[in-house]
């Protein structure tokens, strides 16, 4: 046992070469012989897979964090709550009009409180400022039957308080304003049109293959029903990590993919299906990429989809994104 140094492999493959004689080898047989059960058990690294910069429900999968300037979102409020989702929009619409009747509820108690109408109510020939106000409920009641219009007449403001009818013109402004400010926000968000993005479909693949002669990426797009939309344009974002030449790393670098911006052809008479297809030609980003660098590239493909919604006119947009998932073959998502 002391003199038999031979390299002990798997069973298959024994070799009777010594230690010695493999230093001998040229480097290329050195390496073929020494092929070790512990090299063939190490296998490459699964990858994670790529998260997605476009969910499948068609919102971006971003998160703007650290944003120290919020005072921002408040510039722009209108925005802001349409853009809230419809349980907190429905929230703020309760709070804003109960927030309001309960200041002006509070006013008309406090102005029947400093003149006296709560302790001489019952008094004959006493002017109240608002007739049968004797509490905070009645006023909190006579602040919602003013603001609304609604006119019960049970409670009504007589000509002697000028301080009640100039808060009575104050009211009847700011609840304008008020209204003007939450119901139109409720009708943009219902007006929205993002309904009808989800009649808006891709194929569930993109796929590269020959197209008169040229190497193509191709995929498939269509509308469901039968209103159209009016002038459709379409274009594609290549979306992948990119290092400069002076070393600069660029996590998210967007590139123009050609779907026909150049000729005309990104503009959609979207009636039935339609074939999108990029040639893949010197200007295509994917004209140095061979099948299996794409393999091994990490890029998301992002297709959005615009026009104008005929029966409504409102602007529509969809946008879908693709993953690489097989050879030449994507599989799409969004929304």
């Amino acid at each position: 046992m002391a003199g038999d140094s031979r390299v002990l492999m798997d069973h298959n493959m024994e070799t009777g070469v010594t230690p010695a004689q493999v230093k001998k080898l040229p480097k290329h047989l050195r390496e073929a012989q020494i092929s070790t059960e512990r090299t063939h058990l190490i296998s490459e690294p699964v990858r994670k897979p790529r998260q997605r910069y476009v969910q499948k429900d068609g919102k971006c999968n971003v998160h703007h964090g650290n944003v120290q300037e919020t005072y921002r979102y408040l510039s722009d409020l209108f925005t802001t709550l349409v853009d809230l989702r419809w349980r907190f929009s429905l929230l703020i619409f309760t709070l804003v009009y109960v927030i309001n009747w309960l200041f002006f509820g509070f006013l008309w108690w406090l102005i029947a409180l400093i003149r006296g109408d709560l302790v001489h109510a019952d008094e004959e020939g006493w002017t109240p400022c608002v007739e049968n106000l004797n509490s905070f409920v009645s006023a909190f009641l006579f602040s919602i039957e003013t603001e609304t219009t609604i006119g019960y007449g049970y409670r009504v403001i007589t000509e002697r308080c000028p301080e009640g009818i100039i808060l009575l013109l104050v009211q009847a402004i700011l609840g304008s304003i008020v209204n003007a400010i939450m119901v139109g926000c409720m009708f943009v968000k219902i007006s929205q049109p993002k309904n009808r993005a989800e009649t808006l479909m891709f194929s569930h693949n993109a796929v590269i293959s020959v197209r008169d002669n040229k190497m193509c990426l191709m995929f498939r797009v269509g509308d469901l029903r039968n209103s159209h939309i009016v002038e459709a344009s379409i274009r594609a974002k290549l979306i992948r990590s990119q290092q400069t030449k002076e070393g600069e790393f660029i996590p998210l670098n967007q590139t123009d993919i050609n779907i026909g911006f150049d000729t005309g052809d990104d503009r959609l008479f979207l009636v039935s299906p339609l074939i999108i297809s990029h040639e893949i030609n010197e200007k295509s980003p994917f004209w140095e990429m061979s099948m299996a660098q794409m393999e091994k590239e990490e890029f998301e493909i992002v297709v959005i989809l615009e026009g104008m919604v005929e029966a409504t006119g409102f602007s529509v947009k969809t946008q879908k994104a693709a993953l690489q998932e097989s050879s030449g073959s994507w599989c799409a998502g969004g929304g």
